[in-house]
């Protein structure tokens, strides 16, 4: 089987995002045990970072095609209904994170428009919420490219 092409951008992002909230962590830890207090901006930075990490971490995982599913049955079925369970599993995917981009792209307009402060550090919430949509959107890509391989039969099922 020769190598598909990897999801070296979200790779990047969900690595950096991995290292600073380990950075972040051991600051607060340090802080705290210094001071007695943490610092206020950990929590909210920590988990904005988390979600840029699931959906960085998703999109490797979906190019690789290791995203965890049963191969039972399509092992099992010839080769003709093995490509409609093929498709209809990307169409269902395509139609997940499509939803999650276009809610996710109005979620963070109106969070612009309403000018709404995170409640930690009183920064615009759309600042956060726009990366939903637009690692949704990345994530759909490789969705698109994990279906077009595997009905090629560039990847095997091995689960």
């Amino acid at each position: 089987m020769t190598p598909f092409p990897d999801a070296r951008p979200e790779r990047w992002l969900a690595s950096l995002a991995l290292v600073v909230i380990a950075l972040i962590s051991l600051g607060n830890v340090v802080t705290r045990y210094i001071t007695g207090g943490s610092l206020a901006f950990t929590e909210e930075f920590s988990v904005f970072l988390l979600v840029v990490l699931t959906f960085g971490g998703a999109a490797v995982a979906l190019r690789r095609d290791g995203h965890i599913r049963i191969g039972m049955l399509e092992r099992a079925l010839p080769s003709g209904p093995r490509r409609f369970l093929v498709l209809f599993q990307g169409i269902c995917g395509v139609a997940v994170l499509g939803l999650i981009t276009w809610f996710g792209a109005r979620l963070a307009w109106q969070e612009y428009q309403w000018e709404t402060l995170s409640p930690g550090l009183g920064l615009p919430q759309w600042w956060y919420i726009v990366w939903l949509p637009m690692l949704a959107a990345l994530m759909l890509v490789r969705q698109l490219q994990q279906v077009r391989d595997r009905l090629r039969g560039g990847l095997e099922d091995e689960s």
